[in-house]
């Protein structure tokens, strides 16, 4: 007996039912998730504690932030900035930078991580103290701590690592990373196979966008990463639809009874996996979503920090919320393809709204 072919349904059904998996503990689902990307914006909360609020039981904001130095986790990068369990490190580290600093530069790195070595776990505040550099543009046009700018670049060049978090600043400890023993190009499928695990099911340009986003987490396997990318093409699961490739990890079924869809509304991060991929998400729910929190206000459309609407395997539309004198504030918009809200939907609205009052510590009006 033949099965029947995979449709466009069965890969929107799958990619939301195997990101949106039961909630577990907090290692478990970083764990899972293989990456979470952070951001610092708190509208109403960052990014990563938004994305894990919604797989890890119990989660309130923050909880990431306070027990980070209690897990087999890092902050690192990867195809941008996040958190990652510890053992993916070795994929990517000695990180080996594409561009070189000069000799200055590197005995000023060398000095500041002596001190760090010397010292023990350290505060930008106190390192720049011994080390006043003075100041340099960022990559936003204003100026900066130098010291800041080194130390950000010596944690990207394996010379530093994150130890924990004050008030949201660093705090930098020394490390040494274990030299990993795969070849160059075990490491470069074992990252492939990374960010497919996390994003499936992809189209194929949105997985090639993905393996050059690796240049940022492991430059030094560019030429290794893009052979990966062209085999992966020839070897994993995959089906067309409407003349797209779609690709997903070897063992899985999209279209397996498996992948259910539950009756619970969910605002997404806008960086949660399920809405990641702004190509994927057109294809999957017909509009276009956009992150505006650097748009300018008059052009905005969607609002500054607008939150995806899950529900049923459909985002429907999008929520603004704010925390203002301990109440959770909320404005929602609806897709043009989709009508006003029933009964139904504002019930599961409120349920929603209720678990992320809950989750920010704060209350409903």
């Amino acid at each position: 007996m033949t099965s029947r072919p995979i449709a466009l349904e069965d890969l929107c059904r799958y990619a939301v039912a195997r990101s949106l998996f039961t909630p577990t503990t907090l290692p478990g689902a970083i764990k899972r998730l293989g990456f979470v990307q952070a951001d610092p914006i708190r509208a109403p909360a960052r990014a990563q504690d938004l994305t894990l609020r919604l797989r890890v039981k119990d989660y309130r904001a923050g909880d990431l932030e306070r027990r980070y130095s209690q897990l087999a986790i890092e902050e690192d990068c990867l195809v941008n900035y996040g958190f990652l369990p510890r053992e993916h490190l070795q994929l990517m580290h000695p990180r080996v930078a594409r561009r070189a600093w000069d000799s200055k530069t590197q005995g000023h790195a060398q000095a500041l991580q002596s001190f760090v070595s010397s010292r023990g776990p350290s505060h930008p505040r106190d390192i720049q103290a011994h080390f006043d550099l003075g100041s340099t543009r960022n990559a936003w046009g204003g100026s900066s701590s130098t010291t800041t700018h080194l130390l950000d670049g010596m944690h990207y060049r394996s010379m530093l690592r994150v130890q924990r978090r004050e008030a949201g600043q660093r705090i930098y400890a020394a490390v040494t990373h274990t030299p990993d023993e795969r070849s160059p190009q075990a490491k470069a499928h074992a990252l492939l196979q990374l960010v497919l695990a996390k994003y499936a099911p992809l189209p194929s340009r949105s997985l090639g966008q993905l393996c050059s986003l690796l240049g940022y987490g492991a430059p030094h396997l560019g030429a290794e990463i893009k052979r990966a990318l062209s085999l992966a093409r020839q070897t994993l699961p995959n089906a067309e639809i409407d003349g797209i490739r779609w690709f997903w990890p070897e063992g899985e079924n999209p279209a397996a009874k498996r992948w259910r869809l539950d009756d619970e509304l969910r605002l997404l991060a806008p960086f949660d996996p399920v809405v990641w991929d702004r190509l994927r998400f057109e294809l999957f729910w017909g509009w276009a979503y956009r992150f505006e929190a650097y748009t300018p206000a008059a052009k905005r459309k969607l609002g500054y920090y607008a939150l995806p609407m899950l529900w049923r395997g459909q985002v429907l539309g999008w929520g603004n919320l704010s925390v203002q004198s301990g109440q959770l504030i909320s404005d929602f918009g609806y897709a043009e393809s989709h009508p006003p809200p029933d009964k139904a939907l504002r019930q599961a609205l409120e349920i929603e709204l209720q678990r992320m009052a809950l989750f920010l510590g704060a209350s409903l009006p």
